[in-house]
């Protein structure tokens, strides 16, 4: 990852992270490549993964995180990528050190309150049961708890939703956060960017979630107005 840009971990007073929210919804490699984004612009993290996540994770990457090995266990994860080969990604001590971990059930934590200074909140991948217990204000745990606070304070919320199809209820719970104020983000990659590989596809998505979150990143070949403008190099074009 490269340097920290912004780094404030030396000095907490000035410390402003993003939340970044991880339910039980399939697409954890998305989570992934948000957290190595955010930490490559130098974003400080706050970082809360439900109950309902732990076990996607786990059966989506073999990784079981635990609450008191979470530093180890988010090193694996953010190493291995979406192929689920591990050591893809490098992953610094001064990283994993932008980062700070709130368990699910601990609805006293920093974050919960409007008090605590941050910058917004990414919830990577949204299942339909969070997106509904958001839309509800039910603040069932720290996650939802934190999203409500978010919205109250007008502060940034992005929604990377990831069910499909998707029925009236949650339709119209979206709506709900939609007028709210949050950036409701359909966990949707696209492939003008020419994608040749899994991982091309997941930083699509994470691409698109750090732009509702106006974060730098190079994780996609944007569109630039011409077509095949994202094929592979050397790839000839179709003929007329």
């Amino acid at each position: 990852m490269e340097p920290p840009r912004n780094d404030t971990s030396k000095d907490p007073g000035r410390r402003r992270p993003w939340v970044v929210g991880i339910s039980g919804a399939s697409g954890t490699p998305y989570a992934a490549s948000v957290l190595r984004g955010l930490l490559a612009a130098g974003e400080a993290v706050d970082l809360i993964v439900s109950r309902a996540s732990r076990l996607t994770l786990l059966d989506e990457t073999g990784i079981a995180f635990r609450d008191a090995h979470w530093r180890a266990d988010l090193r694996e994860w953010l190493a291995r990528g979406a192929d689920g080969k591990p050591s893809t990604f490098p992953v610094t001590e001064a990283d994993l050190a932008r980062v700070r971990f709130w368990p699910a059930g601990d609805l006293a934590a920093g974050p919960s309150s409007g008090s605590y200074p941050v910058k917004g909140m990414l919830i990577v991948p949204a299942s339909t049961a969070c997106v509904a217990g958001v839309a509800l204000g039910l603040s069932k745990d720290l996650l939802q708890r934190v999203a409500s606070v978010t919205l109250k304070e007008r502060r940034r919320l992005v929604v990377a939703v990831r069910e499909t199809p998707l029925n009236g209820p949650t339709l119209k719970h979206l709506v709900t956060l939609d007028e709210a104020g949050a950036v409701v983000l359909p966990a949707s990659p696209a492939f003008y960017a020419g994608a040749t590989h899994i991982q091309d596809l997941v930083d699509f998505v994470a691409g698109r979630v750090l732009d509702a979150a106006e974060v730098p990143h190079r994780l996609y070949r944007r569109w630039e107005g011409e077509l095949r403008g994202g094929s592979v190099e050397g790839e000839a074009p179709d003929a007329p």
